[in-house]
């Protein structure tokens, strides 16, 4: 998405990984990412790693074959560089000239793929962690990480109810606290789009569709919130940020890569979110310039109030 926002979909190349984890040596127990698999002698479907659920396709035309190393595996790729201390995870940022991980955490890689590129990028200009906004960003990624980000997965994985009702309870909050912020200004760090509004949209673009059904963090909704609905529209309408969602291919993962939480590996419907996302947003009324005037009261042009009456609903808007 940090890609995407740059300008860099020409100079940094993208490989994506198949969604369904296999087991990735068949010397141990391990499963992970695999790289499709396009070739004639290639299995044309898989099963969850348990040998249940599908058949799924083996490939999608949209996910390739590792073009390094020809690796079948994301594991065999840090066994290539010599890396083998067993977490091999995406996202990875390769450098192909000097055949080595520069990084697999991927807040470092969207703040690299924010400010190391400039001179490459075709909107070099876009910067998504001013200066100015560094503290207040780092305010809101301070609770946003671990209530929100690992917050679901806290939820999904905790294996004793007082584990879960602690969890579940730190989401709601997190979840309300999110929405409060961002009933008052366009984005959750300020209004301007930044790092922390990445952070924040990926975990919401899942949370309907997967997290409420598999992490059982049903206390909340995003389609039940007009403010964190309208916010992901928000984002997922801006240049090139809807190319880089697969809903399909992420339900396909989660519902599919944990026989012990879905053996048979049942995806969902699901609410259709993106199409959800598709709809007028009316976010832009936080733009709005406001002018003091005398007594601390605010001026709004006409034209900026006809905006307001046309594309906000009453419910969304607060005057500050």
């Amino acid at each position: 998405m940090a890609r995407a926002l740059k300008g860099l979909e020409d100079v940094i190349s993208i490989t994506v990984v198949m969604p369904i984890w296999q087991r990735t040596n068949p010397k141990d127990e391990h499963i992970g990412w695999m790289f499709a698999d396009h070739s004639s002698s290639g299995n044309n479907v898989v099963t969850n790693s348990a040998g249940l659920g599908g058949p799924f396709p083996a490939s999608y035309p949209s996910n390739e074959a590792d073009p390094i190393f020809n690796a079948k595996s994301v594991r065999e790729i840090y066994e290539k560089v010599n890396d083998k201390d067993g977490k091999y995870t995406v996202p990875i940022l390769f450098d192909k000239k000097l055949q080595t991980i520069v990084s697999n955490e991927s807040s470092e890689i969207i703040q690299m793929l924010n400010s190391e590129f400039d001179e490459y990028a075709s909107s070099s200009e876009v910067d998504l962690e001013p200066e100015d906004m560094k503290e207040a960003m780092a305010a809101v990624d301070s609770w946003i990480y671990p209530s929100l980000n690992n917050g679901v997965y806290k939820c999904g994985f905790a294996h004793t109810q007082e584990a879960y009702n602690a969890a579940i309870d730190e989401l709601t909050a997190a979840f309300d606290r999110a929405e409060d912020i961002l009933s008052t200004q366009r984005f959750i760090a300020g209004n301007q789009f930044t790092l922390s509004d990445i952070r924040l949209f990926v975990t919401l673009l899942r949370f309907d569709e997967v997290y409420v059904v598999y992490f059982k963090t049903n206390t909340r909704s995003v389609a039940n919130s007009s403010v964190l609905l309208n916010y992901c529209r928000d984002i997922y309408q801006m240049d090139g940020v809807a190319e880089t969602v697969d809903m399909h291919q992420i339900k396909e993962h989660y519902f599919c890569s944990h026989p012990d939480l879905n053996k048979f590996s049942i995806v969902p419907r699901g609410p259709d979110l993106e199409r959800l996302l598709q709809a007028p947003h009316g976010r832009e009324s936080f733009d709005v310039k406001r002018r003091r005037i005398s007594k601390g009261q605010v001026s709004i042009s006409d034209e900026d109030k006809s905006n307001l009456k046309s594309d906000v609903s009453v419910d969304s808007l607060e005057v500050v």
